[in-house]
């Protein structure tokens, strides 16, 4: 091992990570200080830089046409920023007390120490990988990852089959479902859940359900695999549950993701319950004035609840790392939390959803009341207006919005922005009943679908107050 040269009169930030948050909080300190005062060193394992891992699943699906155009910054870009970029380097180990991080060429294995002034953490999250018969065959990949991406469009290219089973049925599980589904796949979803889509109540998750059986996926609910079947060459050749047995070409796991905070707990730092670091409201890590983390790695105050969460966003990262930057630079800026808004789509289904399920707020203690609406997107006689699910929780007797869930189509997920800035300004649902939203015949009825929903939750509220 070599030490690096002796720190001069600069100061040093090293930056553990070279995706959304990690590169974000790089560009952001090199805005505001200029190369003579900071030196900027970054270090990440894979093969590329500030991109976005959401848009795997239609990299896959053949609606991006390739992976440059999911990057938003290249190395190179970077580089002439003058940010040291080190591609297909891990940091192995944090040495807080010394100030440094060990890092190793993925390629060589050379180990080297750098020390630091400042330190970023931006590690991410890894998919869970359960530990079952044949989970590391060939046909079995995560989408974590541009990586991932280019190994399961090489895994399909090889492969002759065209039958794909997802397990798991959150997000990556209906996004990878639907990209099969356009790539010609005979598709088989395994979830563990009741439903599809564990961030909605049961009852419109089943919605979804619906949805991907009309579009010709087997939806397999309360399904444990137990183990995927290899054939004779070692490849993958089914799933297997505790009732049956789904033959596959291709396996994808979307089953979820975790904090990576290896290198954090060997380290010493603070972790909240679900894994991931715990940072003050200017992401710098709790007891540590040097090191800041941001991204999937951390956790993240909701302010629905008050209860610490980790979502893996690249929308919190993003924002992470202008606010890391912003404070590293020498400026000031906090993160003061999130509500839990998250859209996805499964072909032409949108889903949507914003603050608490009602499982979540029986497990914050809170006393609510649910409703829920059927609308459309548009005025009724207007062409193409289509059907859209509404529901609604608000707080009993004080009537706050708590959540909202949205199922249906064209025009439906981006609507739960309004309930979003509803919740941020904690506002009730009788004071959402007055909001000034735009309205015209193509767009909307003259009452739009959350406002629908809005009043019911009112009326709900007043009658349980008599």
């Amino acid at each position: 091992m070599s030490m690096s040269r002796a720190r001069g009169t600069r100061e040093r930030l090293v930056v553990i990570g070279g995706d959304a948050a990690g590169m974000s909080a790089a560009s952001q300190a090199r805005r505001l200080k200029g190369p003579d005062e900071l030196e900027i060193v970054a270090f990440e394992r894979g093969h590329f830089t500030s991109y976005s891992a959401c848009g795997i699943p239609y990299w896959v699906g053949g609606d991006v046409a390739a992976p440059e155009e999911l990057i938003a910054r290249t190395p190179e870009e970077h580089r002439e920023r003058d940010i040291d970029l080190r591609m297909r380097t891990e940091v192995v180990e944090i040495d807080v007390a010394g100030g440094r991080v060990r890092a190793r060429d993925v390629d060589s294995g050379e180990e080297s120490w750098t020390s630091y002034d400042k330190l970023v953490i931006g590690t991410g999250a890894r998919p869970i990988r359960p530990e079952l018969p044949g989970v590391d065959a060939p046909g079995v990949h995560g989408v974590q990852t541009l990586d991932d991406g280019q190994a399961l469009l090489d895994s399909l290219a090889r492969t002759r089959g065209r039958r794909a089973v997802v397990v798991g049925a959150g997000y990556i599980g209906v996004e990878m479902a639907e990209a099969f589904v356009n790539r010609g796949y005979e598709v088989t979803v395994v979830n563990r859940g009741t439903e599809p889509m564990s961030t909605l109540d049961p009852d419109m998750g089943r919605l979804v359900h619906k949805a991907m059986e009309g579009l010709g996926i087997t939806m397999v609910n309360d399904a444990r695999v137990t183990a995927l079947r290899t054939g004779d060459d070692g490849r993958v050749r089914a799933v297997v549950t505790e009732d049956a047995e789904y033959p596959a070409d291709v396996v994808v796991l979307g089953i979820g993701v975790r904090p990576e905070t290896t290198l954090a707990k060997a380290a010493g730092l603070p972790l909240g319950q679900h894994g991931g670091l715990l940072t003050d409201l200017a992401m710098r890590v709790r007891g540590h004035e040097n090191i800041w983390a941001g991204g999937d790695c951390v956790e993240v105050l909701d302010l629905v609840s008050g209860q610490e969460r980790h979502i893996a966003l690249g929308t919190h990262a993003n924002k992470h790392g202008q606010v890391i930057g912003t404070n590293v630079g020498g400026g000031y800026a906090t993160f003061p939390g999130v509500v839990g808004t998250a859209v996805s789509k499964v072909c032409d289904l949108e889903i949507a959803r914003t603050g608490l399920r009602e499982k979540d707020a029986h497990r914050a203690g809170l006393q609510f009341e649910a409703v829920t609406i059927e609308s459309t997107s548009r005025a009724g006689y207007y062409p193409e207006a289509s059907l859209m699910t509404v529901k609604m929780l608000a707080e009993r007797r004080t009537g706050r919005l708590l959540g909202v869930q949205i199922v249906g189509r064209e025009g439906a997920a981006k609507r739960v922005d309004i309930a979003a800035v509803a919740l941020t300004a904690r506002m009730t649902v009788e004071q959402m009943t007055a909001l000034d939203l735009g309205y015209a015949p193509p767009f909307s009825p003259v009452w739009d679908p959350v406002l629908v929903a809005a009043r019911k939750a009112t009326a709900k509220v007043q009658a349980g107050m008599r």
